[in-house]
């Protein structure tokens, strides 16, 4: 699937078939957690965060993928992502964009 975040790819006409969305929701676990408190101290990236957050987006994309493969796309594009705290210590991540085929 090719996947691209403008609105067109150059060189291919396109026939749009619908927005595609991809979501999940994602919990910290306490190890994670414990070891983002102690690195809040000396400062720092906090990796397991960064980690955690490239999990949830991978995960995203592909329910987006799926959705557009669903619909017989041949690529998305105009792809943007979003974020949003659901509760404390929960985050939902969200990809979406424009299903398209090639003619």
């Amino acid at each position: 699937m090719f996947i691209v975040n403008i609105d067109h790819i150059p060189g291919k006409e396109l026939e749009a078939l619908g927005m595609v969305k991809g979501a999940i929701v994602y919990s910290k676990n306490f190890g994670k957690d414990f070891m983002a408190g102690i690195k809040g101290l000396v400062g720092g990236e906090l990796e397991g965060y960064t980690e955690m957050l490239n999990e949830a987006r991978q995960m995203a994309v592909k329910r987006m993928v799926d959705e557009a493969e669903a619909m017989g796309a041949d690529a998305i594009i105009n792809v943007r992502y979003g974020s949003a705290s659901m509760m404390a210590g929960a985050a939902e991540i969200i990809a979406y964009g424009t299903a398209v085929r090639y003619l």
